[in-house]
């Protein structure tokens, strides 16, 4: 999902239009505070990524206040930020950039050059956000789920975990079993890649 944060209507239109011509949803919000209380209710990221194109220069907080709000929420990866300006600086551009913006582009703005760097936000968004699912999902795991996991990964086998763990083998079946089932895999080799 794109998010266009602008206080210009046309702007806003012109970008969702924009979006939509490369097959992606957007909405749009007429400030941050607005942005802000939409992001207040019950926060669910798109499984197709999400990116947010944010004005700098806006009515109340600014896009510069909004992005840092974000940064501090460590919220940045899953919700790249894309700048845009038109009253721009070299030291602005390079100090967004330098707290982790996803990039910052001028107005007037290349269409295409724009929309290939949301798909990027896009895609990086989508990225963290399976990362996200992984560490969620081995938070689940008892500590001894963890230490048979680690062996597993190793590649040892049911009974030398069982002998190395001083625990039968039906147990380490069990434990295997329920990692599979909490890490949402069939093997070791799929675990071993979502882990990678």
């Amino acid at each position: 999902m794109l998010h266009i944060i602008d206080d210009e209507d046309v702007i806003r239109d012109a970008l969702s239009w924009l979006a939509r011509s490369r097959q992606t949803a957007a909405v749009g919000y007429s400030s941050a505070e607005q942005f802000l209380t939409a992001l207040e209710q019950p926060l669910r990221f798109d499984a197709d990524g999400d990116c947010v194109l944010l004005d700098v220069r806006m009515p109340g907080l600014s896009g510069i206040q909004l992005f840092d709000l974000l940064s501090e929420r460590h919220l940045v990866k899953r919700l790249p930020v894309i700048f845009l300006t038109g009253h721009g600086d070299v030291p602005m551009a390079v100090d967004s950039l330098k707290k982790g913006a996803f990039d910052f582009f001028e107005k007037p703005f290349n269409d295409n050059k724009l929309m290939d760097r949301v798909q990027e936000a896009l895609a990086q968004s989508r990225a963290a956000g399976v990362t996200a699912q992984v560490h969620e999902r081995l938070a689940t795991l008892s500590a001894r789920e963890k230490e048979v996991l680690d062996l597993i990964l190793l590649g040892k086998m049911n009974k030398v975990i069982a002998d190395e763990l001083g625990i039968s083998m039906r147990t380490v079946e069990v434990h295997r079993a329920h990692i599979f089932d909490k890490m949402q895999v069939k093997t070791a080799v799929e675990l071993a890649g979502i882990l990678k």
